[in-house]
């Protein structure tokens, strides 16, 4: 089966999750620029959750352009990433809301563990449909960052009990390590 329709449906759930996620940022009652400041929680992990979208989009993107068609397994495959993503808006509003405690940046890791995990399932189920010797496997090589990714989530999750800023920066960097779209696949599709 083409893959177009799998574009369309993805893009159109992680367009609804960033307008929801919007959705819960609440404007405060008074008009002066300080009444801004007890809402910073609530934006800064708005930024952060609108930065992970955005990098799963733009590498869903890449992902997708370097296939040709996809079956079953990579539909539910891409089914249960977005799942994941669904969670998003709820895990940020609790967290921002909650001023970074410690519980709730657990789960909003746990939440981007699971992305994570169900990134790399639906990337391997298009390396499987395609081949090993298919742009795709070869674009993605051993996955290295998705490994060193998920590595530092399961590292980050339990550290947010201890020290909850020192596991929202480890996510952070995650984040920095994925800004720049892939550029395997990018390089692969140019040859």
């Amino acid at each position: 089966m083409t893959k177009g329709r799998l574009e369309a449906f993805s893009d159109g759930v992680i367009a609804i999750i960033i307008t929801i996620m919007v959705l819960e940022l609440r404007a405060p009652h008074e008009s002066h620029p300080s009444a801004l400041i007890p809402l910073t929680p609530a934006f800064l992990s708005y930024v952060l959750s609108f930065v992970f979208l955005g990098i799963y989009w733009s590498n869903h993107h890449h992902l997708l352009h370097a296939v040709k068609h996809v079956n079953g397994r990579v539909l539910w495959a891409n089914l249960h990433l977005l799942f994941w993503l669904s969670l998003v808006p709820f895990v940020t509003a609790w967290m921002g809301e909650n001023h970074f405690a410690s519980w709730t940046v657990l789960l909003y890791g746990s939440v981007l563990l699971l992305a994570a995990i169900a990134y790399f399932i639906l990337a391997h189920a298009l390396i499987t449909l395609h081949g090993s010797d298919s742009v795709i496997a070869t674009a993605l090589g051993a996955d290295f960052k998705g490994k060193v990714s998920i590595v530092i989530y399961v590292i980050a999750i339990p550290l947010a009990l201890v020290k909850w800023w020192l596991a929202g920066a480890l996510y952070v960097l995650v984040a920095i390590m994925w800004l720049v779209p892939d550029r395997r696949i990018e390089r692969i599709l140019a040859e």
